[in-house]
């Protein structure tokens, strides 16, 4: 039995200690060779992650590069926008966007000259809706940061009707897709924003410090990234000190020296989502889920997540009862080895494809044991 439901954090699929430990051994070997064959391999191994990543989100070719975070994607591109692109207009985001991303939002406002705006979530609710995001997005938005699934209410947006209602004011619309790719569909060939940013981490199953930036073309060609160092060039070979010009790709957002390990790390999980298939990938998922919210209904116990599936990412929360203790509910389950956390009174559950239909059933179990049961009068 695997009672893993931590797909929200890092994620993990069949077999992938092996594969993920063949792929560094072989990295350790090339670049451990007295040779000098250290560097093309490298680059070609950072661009398979690339070509990857690439793929999944069905990216046109040469708009995407790795980057450390999610955080330092975000602010490799706000320093590349054009000058005055944002001053004395707002930057609009959501409340339950990821903390990180706000903190650094925040600090950067009044150097670029935006005010950051924050949509608020509505009293006793555990996401803020599309239609108040919309209602507060007016053609004084310079750029607007969506989340695409939420990490405390697995709220899955309509990132179609946002972006568009952006295009159609003229702001720069970004998409933060960390919670929901690999598990939920998302195409920049079907629904055009102006950049992404993500992690390889949780339904990827990748490691940390496998970042992504996309960016569209039209975009791209306007960005100048202040972060920028010697792979930004058009030539990375050039030591001409006067002669500095940005590549004309996504390259642009590479500076220094670039971390290998983590896409060489990232790429079995990559490679493992784009066989298994994400349709394959979500169908299971959303089975297990649909029993855990069964069984949250049937007992009463308060559902954090979207009851529609099509409004949902991959994992359901619940709200602890009054009272409870987060840390003693938590180290409980780890002790029959179900493993999920908790975000304040929030218990976050996303089973994954190495969750056992036998390990949700043993959870489902030991929540009654520690929630009760307070069945829920007919309405």
């Amino acid at each position: 039995m695997s009672g893993y439901f931590l797909y929200h954090s890092i994620g993990t699929f069949p077999g992938k200690a092996e594969r993920m430990a063949a792929a560094l051994t072989e990295f350790s070997s090339i670049w451990s060779a007295e040779d000098d064959g250290q560097w093309p391999a490298a680059l070609a191994a950072r661009q398979r992650f690339i070509d990857a990543w690439t793929r999944l989100i069905e990216a046109p070719r040469s708009t995407l590069t790795s980057a450390e975070n999610v955080t330092s994607a975000l602010y490799s591109l706000i320093g590349a926008l054009p000058a005055g692109r944002l001053a004395g207009k707002r930057l609009l985001v959501a409340a339950d966007c990821f903390p990180s991303l706000h903190f650094l939002l925040a600090g950067l406002a009044e150097r670029f000259g935006f005010t950051l705006d924050t949509v608020p979530l509505r009293p006793g609710e555990s996401w803020v809706r599309d239609e108040d995001f919309i209602a507060r997005w007016q053609d004084d938005v310079g750029l607007a940061l969506i989340t695409f699934v939420t990490s405390t209410a697995s709220h899955r947006c309509d990132v179609e009707r946002l972006a568009a209602h952006g295009r159609a004011l003229g702001s720069i619309v970004g998409v933060d897709v960390t919670q929901g790719i690999g598990v939920a569909p998302f195409s920049v060939a079907a629904t055009p924003v102006d950049f992404v940013v993500s992690t390889s981490l949780k339904w990827l199953c990748g490691s940390s410090g496998a970042g992504i930036l996309q960016v569209a073309p039209h975009l791209l060609a306007t960005c100048r990234p202040e972060l920028r160092g010697w792979f930004s060039q058009l030539n990375p070979f050039s030591w001409d000190l006067d002669a500095f010009t940005y590549a004309e790709d996504a390259r642009r957002f590479d500076h220094g020296t670039p971390a290998i390990l983590a896409s060489v790390a990232s790429l079995p999980g990559l490679e493992w989502v784009e066989k298994t298939g994400i349709d394959a990938i979500r169908t299971q998922n959303a089975a297990l889920v649909e029993r855990i919210i069964g069984a949250a209904l049937d007992n009463g116990w308060a559902v954090r997540s979207p009851l529609d599936a099509g409004e949902r990412g991959g994992s359901v929360m619940l709200g602890l009862p009054q009272g409870a203790e987060p840390t003693k509910i938590i180290a409980a389950l780890r002790d029959e080895r179900l493993f999920c956390d908790a975000r304040g009174t929030t218990l976050r559950l996303s089973p994954g494809m190495v969750t056992t239909e036998a390990a949700v059933e043993t959870l489902i179990a030991k929540l009654q044991e520690h929630f009760g049961s307070r069945r829920r009068r007919a309405s």
